[in-house]
């Protein structure tokens, strides 16, 4: 008990100057607030996160360009992390696959005391730094792969384990705390600190700190697939149709980009073997389902880029 009370009181001093652990003086009266004026207090707090990310997007960019390296060497990403981050983590590593196409393998979300923390707390799995290694040792994480670690206060045991590995096998990391960088102590290739305030309720990273790493992970893995040749225009063009909402998307895509019926665009999707990439080729280029195919090759997979070298071949 001596031990765990030592351990507490460290903690507890580490964690005394953090800004994700202080008191919001707009937010001192909450418990006297009708229903609406909590709602427009968290709000207006809210609103705050916007201005906080727009700062980081030199870092974001950075992020963004070491994961399509490493995305188009056929290497993997990982997001590391504990609680409301680590599921965040989870949540767009898993929403990849059937938006642009990715393989499962390819992007990975590791939460502290594994998938079941999903949906309850695993109470200690985020104190040790040794966790979050055996977890990266148990995936073969390489120096080839890119690692993300997600902190809303900098200092979760087992995300500096994790990208303290990482470094030191060679692998590239980056780090999106709600810290300011001069606080940050975590050495990374890139760090990503939107500085969004004390939270409407003291220490509720859930809140703002959650928000802003739920936009920037939107803005990472959206902007690099995009450079990947995944989005064409502004529509999903290599997505999984994997249910019934998907297969109609798929259509409706096809639809949009070629300007066929219904069934002319059903038909298609079905000669090109459910792509919708090449279903759109071989329409507007008006070629067959190999040409189609060999083009996107060639263009790394970017529709535009596979139109205009058959226009130049026509």
């Amino acid at each position: 008990m001596e031990k765990d009370k030592r351990k507490i009181y460290e903690v507890f001093q580490e964690t005394s100057g953090l800004l994700t652990e202080q008191r919001n003086p707009r937010t001192m009266d909450l418990d006297t607030l009708s229903i609406r004026e909590i709602l427009e207090r968290i709000h207006a707090e809210d609103r705050r996160v916007l201005d906080a990310v727009q700062a980081v997007l030199p870092d974001v960019e950075k992020a963004v360009e070491i994961y399509v390296e490493t995305f188009k060497r056929g290497d993997r990403i990982f997001y590391v992390g504990a609680g409301t981050s680590g599921r965040l983590g989870v949540l767009d590593a898993a929403e990849l696959p059937p938006t642009f196409g990715t393989r499962p393998w390819q992007v990975q979300g590791l939460i502290a005391g594994g998938y079941g923390a999903l949906v309850r707390a695993v109470e200690g799995a985020e104190d040790l730094e040794e966790y979050g290694v055996e977890d990266l040792k148990e995936r073969g994480v390489t120096a080839r792969d890119f690692v993300i670690g997600l902190a809303a206060s900098k200092r979760t045991p087992y995300v500096v384990g994790a990208l303290k590995y990482a470094r030191s096998i060679g692998a590239k990391t980056a780090l999106i705390t709600a810290i300011p960088k001069d606080q940050v102590d975590v050495q990374v290739d890139v760090l990503i600190c939107p500085v969004v305030g004390p939270e409407v309720v003291t220490g509720s990273t859930r809140m703002k700190a959650g928000t802003a790493q739920k936009l920037i992970l939107n803005m990472i893995s959206t902007a690099a697939m995009i450079r990947m040749g995944k989005v064409y225009e502004n529509l999903m063009v290599d997505l999984w149709a994997t249910s019934y909402k998907l297969l109609a998307r798929s259509v409706r895509v096809v639809m949009t980009v070629t300007g066929l019926e219904y069934k002319e665009a059903e038909r298609l999707l079905e000669e090109a073997g459910g792509s919708v990439k090449v279903a759109i080729v071989m329409a507007l280029a008006k070629v067959p389902r190999e040409v189609a195919q060999q083009a996107l090759e060639k263009a790394d997979g970017f529709v535009r880029q596979a139109l205009q070298i058959l226009q130049k071949t026509t």
